[in-house]
């Protein structure tokens, strides 16, 4: 039988990225001589990567981008992100206890962001958590990205895993509607990057810490989603 699986989002789920992030969405912002983005503001750009951060941040000042414009900020703010690679980035409390637990329970365990690819690897391998995961797969990955489906079912596939016995972890409504749209049970973290609160968006659960993610709380979402 094939080992069940849990699917991490990254930033804001495993791993609290925002004040790089933040950092490096402003050193872009500085080239358009835009007004630096506050904690709070930054909520409200950050969930679909870092050219729709900057796209949002944008039109949030009421500035419009060119096409080349908006890919010589992107490359800036990667840049700058790439090169401060793990920066500030640690793992949330109880992030390496949860991984050890479902890990000596026989689980697989992967990633799915819309981060991409290299700079996922990069950092997860900066905290020395890499060995722990399956797959790690990001917004250029494959041809699609969350919310597509199919972003979260190919990751499960590439790990070698059954989307019959798997379980999402986010922090956000897209990966929520992953989640949802794949027919697969999501548990929301609440301490991540959204300006709502996930219970809004209605997954399966929602923990505060990730010493709420038992066993016996995947076991129970998983069995009930195969119902």
């Amino acid at each position: 039988m094939t080992r069940p699986i849990i699917v991490f989002d990254l930033d804001g789920t495993l791993i609290d990225t925002a004040p790089d992030l933040l950092d490096s969405l402003n050193h872009s912002l500085a080239a358009s001589e835009l007004a630096a983005v506050d904690e709070v503001g930054f909520r409200r750009f950050v969930g679909h990567g870092g050219r729709v951060m900057i796209e949002r941040a944008h039109a949030a000042q009421q500035r419009s981008l060119a096409v080349e414009e908006h890919d010589r900020l992107l490359k800036r703010f990667l840049d700058h992100y790439t090169d401060n690679i793990p920066g500030k980035s640690r793992p949330y409390p109880g992030v390496v206890e949860t991984i050890a637990r479902f890990e000596a329970a026989g689980y697989l365990l992967a990633v799915c962001t819309n981060k991409y690819e290299a700079n996922s690897v990069a950092l997860i391998e900066a905290l020395g958590l890499a060995k722990h995961f399956a797959a790690i797969c990001g917004q250029d990955t494959f041809a699609f990205r969350k919310p597509d489906p199919r972003h979260l079912t190919e990751t499960i596939a590439l790990a070698g895993g059954d989307p019959h016995r798997a379980l999402m972890v986010g922090d956000s409504q897209t990966d929520i509607d992953t989640a949802k749209a794949a027919g697969i049970p999501v548990v929301a973290v609440d301490f991540g990057y959204t300006d709502r609160h996930v219970r809004e968006f209605e997954p399966s659960a929602v923990i505060s810490h990730f010493d709420a993610l038992t066993l016996g709380l995947a076991e129970r979402l998983i069995a009930a989603a195969g119902r």
